[in-house]
């Protein structure tokens, strides 16, 4: 079994684990123990902010199997309607296929409606297929063409 709930600085090793646990991942993210400063300082921003949830998904032994960060956004288009947007979602490769990613893509979907958001939005690497693939069969669709730009 597993429950969802806001991450915690004694998470933060575990959640960058999770971030480093594929092909891309493994190019972006430092693992160094104790964790590099900046993800310290990128935590503490997200928890100050009210806009942000960083969240995790912890089997009955509170290990952290799982991760994802919410932000909500206000905006004035659609007659002012706020989005939230579900972005670094990852699950620990032994829970996968257990029905998590699915029900913590809803429980995020959840606090998105709970904080008055008018749709949830999220972005994958066109080379994640099968998460794409995965998005889609939760309701998601892709209706736009995202682009980004490195700085």
């Amino acid at each position: 079994m597993y429950s969802f709930r806001p991450a915690r600085p004694s998470d933060l090793a575990a959640i960058i684990g999770l971030l480093s646990d594929d092909d891309l991942g493994a190019t972006r993210e430092i693992i160094s123990n104790p964790p590099d400063t900046r993800y310290a300082t990128a935590f503490e921003a997200i928890e100050a902010d009210a806009n942000q949830l960083l969240a995790v998904a912890v089997d009955e032994d509170d290990r952290v199997i799982g991760c994802l960060q919410l932000t909500f956004i206000p905006g004035l288009s659609r007659t002012g309607m706020w989005r939230g947007q579900i972005e670094s979602v990852r699950v620990a490769r032994d829970a996968r296929g257990s029905g998590l990613g699915s029900d913590f893509i809803e429980w995020a979907v959840a606090r998105c409606a709970e904080r008055g958001c008018g749709l949830v939005q999220l972005t994958s690497d066109k080379s994640r297929r099968a998460s794409i693939r995965f998005y889609e069969k939760l309701g998601f669709v892709a209706s736009h063409e995202g682009l980004k730009r490195n700085l």
